[in-house]
């Protein structure tokens, strides 16, 4: 339980703060990811750093329970996976990136990221299971 609070108080605050950022400065966000699409290299380079990321999430955390936990799992294991795609094969990410990066995707993306991590940080943070265990 300990490590599915230290992991829920590290992703939750980031899915919360970029869920905000695609909500009110969309524009910008759409231009990163315009420069990131350009640069297999940073592609590349940012799947290998992501990908240990994914795996150490896998590592340690690998709990299928029916209860809030199971989130951090799903992230991890979806993590590892898009990312070994983004490595493999960097211009299906691109042709698949740069069409879905739109505004409605965006907002979508936005809400998602803000519930989800919401969700994690009152969890930990406020909820008195959370603290306590």
């Amino acid at each position: 339980m300990q490590t599915s609070i230290f992991l829920a108080k590290l992703i939750g605050p980031a899915f919360v703060a970029v869920g905000v950022g695609l909500l009110t400065n969309f524009p910008v966000y759409q231009a990163i990811v315009a420069d990131f699409l350009r640069s297999y290299a940073l592609i590349y380079v940012s799947g290998v750093l992501v990908l240990i990321a994914g795996l150490a999430i896998v590592n340690l955390h690998n709990v299928w329970a029916r209860d809030w936990r199971v989130i951090i799992t799903i992230f991890g294991w979806l993590l590892t996976i898009g990312v070994v795609i983004r490595i493999v094969v960097p211009q299906f990410v691109i042709s698949v990136a740069a069409s879905m990066f739109s505004h409605t995707y965006a907002i979508a993306a936005g809400i998602c990221l803000v519930v989800l991590g919401g969700f994690l940080v009152c969890k930990v943070y406020l909820s008195h299971s959370g603290a306590t265990k």
